[in-house]
């Protein structure tokens, strides 16, 4: 999962940065998610799934769907 959402971000060519200001949080508390030092609340993967327009699943990695289920 934390991979997923490192790979998900580069893809966006976004700094962890830019992503923490979309979550209000600090750009440390994000790289602590990023590295699997820090568990991901659920609002945060609500966010982060509606950021980057994929489901909550695929970032989860319980799915290799990124697409959302309508």
């Amino acid at each position: 999962m934390f991979r997923r959402i490192r790979d998900l971000r580069e893809d966006n060519d976004l700094t962890q940065k830019q992503v923490a200001r979309q979550l209000n949080c600090s750009q440390q508390v994000y790289s602590n998610y990023e590295l699997g030092q820090r568990d991901i609340p659920t609002d945060i993967l609500i966010k982060l799934s509606k950021i980057y327009n994929v489901s909550a699943d695929y970032i989860l990695e319980l799915s290799d769907n990124p697409n959302m289920q309508k």
